[in-house]
Parts: C-alpha cells; structure tokens; sequence
C-alpha cells in the first residue's frame, strides 16, 4: 500500500546512497517494495544522494519515469551516510522508520520481520544469517564485534547491516553525524532504547568481500575511539583523564624521586641522563591531563541541563477523588470510593 500525499504514514523508508556503489535502482527498488507491499500498511520511499552521484540520478530518474512513488533528496557534495540519514529523516512522515542500503544485503521480504520486531523493541537491527564470505571476513567480523563489545558492553554480531527498524522517537533523541551511523545500536542502547537483533536471510547478491584499505581500518579504529568516549565517558571526563593523569603523574613523580635518592646518597650526577628530562615530561603531562579533564567537568556541569541521557517509558499518575467522588450517588450506583491510576 503507497503513501498517502498528504498526511502522514507509517513507515518511511531512508535509502541513502553513499560511498559504496550502488545497485540497480529499479531492481532494488522492486524487491524492496515486494516487502513493503507484504506489511499492508502505507508508506514513502526517500532516496537520499550524499552528494553528485550522476549514475544513480539516472537510475532514479528512470524509476521515476517508471511509476516508482519515491522522493528524492540530493546533497550539494557528499557529508557522509549519517548526514544522509538524517536529512532523509527530517523528511519523512512515519510513525516508524526503516533504513535499507542502496545495495543488495537482505531479502526484500525479510523487512517486514523488522517491522514486527518492533513490537517489543525501539529498535531492531538485522543481521544476515547464514552469512556467505570468506574465513578472512568472519575472523575479521568478529574480531571487530568482540573489540567493540568489551569496549560498550554491548554485543551484536553485523553492524555492517543496513537494514534497520526504529519507532521515530530513536532518531528524535540521537544526534547522528559522520560514520555514527554504523554504531545506531550501541548509542540507542546507552539512551536505554531496547535494541533487538533479527536475523534474516542474506540476498543472494550481496557481493561484499569484506576486504578494506588501510585508511578504512584506521578510520574504523577512531570510530571505535569516539564510540568509547561517548559510552562511557560523556558526563564524566574527569574520570578517564583523571585516571590516565593520574597514573602519569605519579610514574613520573617517583622517576623524579628515584633520580634525586640517587643523587643524593650516590652522588651520581644529573647531567647528560635522559631519564630526567623523561620524568619532568611525565609529570607535567599528567597534570595536563588532570586539567583537562577537571576542564571537561566544568564544561559538563554548565550544561548538565540541556544532557539529556535517558528515556521514560510510561508515566503512571495517581488521581486523588474529586468533589464529585464526595456527593451522594444514586441508588442504583454504589459509591466509588477507589480512585484509578492513568497511564500516559
């Protein structure tokens, strides 16, 4: 079932077209829409371009030509995929949002499994099972995983999918941005979103060999770094520059004692060693890095306010009996003496 023009729906779908290439949009497009028709309810396809990309333009455009009921959003130069997301978000109209690559990874009839997974989730995920690729890939997936799971104590098994699930409030309390995109889940998780993992059916022509270049490693690698500090570390700075401040200082410091025992009671000279200038350098950086965490302390104590870091689930009101609960009833009533709590 299509989209109303007016009003709003309830699924939108974010295809953001980044830097990997991209299928045959009329293809794809197809196969997802065989899912989505599946699910009975209304929906919008938002094609997201993260910057000039002349060869998928074309493919929309022939899509368009075709009957496809899809919106287009194009980038003026390439912000990177969690960017595109969000301007595809600001965009839709559903009351849930689904996010599937501009790729073959999933089945089209898988989606509606992670639509209905939503019944007892904010979010859900997919990840592909049986998962076809190499040994080097899986010993490198799950390497990844696990580092990332000791690191955020939180453990998924493909967070390369790109199919995903969420009730729109997830997004509404995310601030997503550069490659933020590929961790949704763990920073769901950490806003105490209930995250569920769906495994679904590997396309068939999802050609990924999971081999990647150096850069792409080391990027990942910073990715994980920033991850970490937004887990673990947002509202309290001060306790992992302190500790790493700390420990720091207090080598250096008794470096510093050993070099000044030695000279005093062996009276061997300070000059020309190397272990002095190491320990004054030790000693000062430790205190800079105390400062700079007692500096992120102060920054997160002016806007303690505005960080907002949880999720109510449901409210429960007591409503205490009002005069009316006070008067006589009728006869044929007896007189309510309870007073009922309302879910908001």
């Amino acid at each position: 079932m299509s989209d109303s023009i007016s009003g709003k729906v309830d699924i939108s779908v974010i295809i953001p077209v980044g830097g990997r290439h991209a299928a045959d949009m009329l293809a794809l497009y197809a196969d997802y829409k065989t899912g989505l028709e599946a699910l009975g309810s209304s929906y919008e396809v938002i094609v997201v371009l993260d910057g000039p990309r002349p060869e998928v333009a074309s493919d929309v455009q022939r899509l368009l030509s075709s009957g496809g009921q899809v919106s287009v959003i194009s980038l003026t130069r390439r912000f990177e995929e969690a960017t595109a997301l969000v301007a595809g978000f600001q965009r839709a109209r559903g009351r849930i949002i689904v996010t599937l690559p501009a790729y073959h990874q999933v089945a089209g009839s898988e989606i509606g499994r992670l639509v209905r997974a939503l019944g007892t989730a904010d979010l859900a995920i997919g990840r592909r099972w049986p998962r076809a690729g190499s040994r080097f890939e899986a010993v490198r997936r799950d390497a990844f995983h696990r580092l990332l799971a000791s690191i955020t104590g939180q453990r998924f098994h493909d967070l390369g999918c790109g199919a995903r699930a969420m009730k729109r409030r997830v997004l509404e309390e995310i601030n997503l941005y550069g490659d933020q995109h590929r961790f949704l889940p763990v920073l769901a998780g950490r806003l105490g979103f209930k995250v569920l993992e769906v495994e679904l059916h590997q396309s068939p022509l999802d050609r990924l060999d999971g081999r990647y270049s150096s850069r792409e490693y080391v990027r990942r690698a910073l990715d994980i770094c920033t991850v970490f500090f937004l887990v673990r570390f947002t509202k309290k700075p001060l306790r992992f520059f302190g500790m790493v401040g700390v420990t720091t200082f207090v080598v250096g410091a008794a470096l510093v004692a050993w070099l000044a025992i030695d000279r005093l009671a062996f009276h061997h000279p300070l000059a020309d060693r190397p272990a002095l200038l190491l320990s004054s350098l030790l000693v000062v950086l430790g205190l800079q890095l105390f400062a700079l965490g007692l500096l992120g302390e102060l920054i997160i104590f002016t806007h303690a306010r505005d960080i907002k870091d949880y999720q109510i689930e449901e409210v429960v009101r007591y409503v205490a009996p009002g005069p009316a609960a006070q008067r006589p009833q009728p006869a044929l009533e007896a007189p309510s003496s309870e007073s009922h709590p309302h879910v908001i």
